[in-house]
């Protein structure tokens, strides 16, 4: 991997971070919280190519999950509260973390999709 490919591969995930374009950086990728938009606000690029799939789903329930699990497992072999307790902390948390974690990685994924100009599986014949 050259220094260039390093700087790109930074832009694309710093784009995705904060749901700009994967070409100019500026314009917006979303138009809702997680409705893509049909185009760049300030570029123009067409963004129909844009087709994240599960994989934000995927990618959130990995992390999220380890990360409320491990507090709440810590939490419960450390101060043994009642489970009342655990559903008034960890279920609100949950839904942070999960809410909080799906767009950034969605932009993510759309922008390294841009980078590796990624399409659709074709058979040749």
């Amino acid at each position: 991997m050259t220094p260039r490919d390093g700087d790109r591969l930074r832009s694309a995930l710093a784009a995705g971070l904060f749901g700009t374009c994967p070409r100019c950086g500026r314009g917006h990728v979303f138009s809702g919280f997680l409705a893509v938009a049909p185009r760049c606000s300030h570029c123009g690029l067409d963004l129909g190519f844009a087709d994240a799939g599960d994989g934000p789903a995927v990618f959130v329930s990995l992390i999220g999950g380890f990360a409320v699990l491990g507090a709440a497992l810590w939490t419960e072999l450390r101060y043994e509260p009642p489970l009342w307790l655990h559903l008034v902390v960890f279920l609100p948390l949950t839904l942070i973390v999960c809410l909080g974690l799906l767009r950034p990685l969605k932009g993510i994924l759309i922008a390294l999709q841009y980078r590796n100009k990624a399409e659709q599986g074709r058979i040749e014949g």
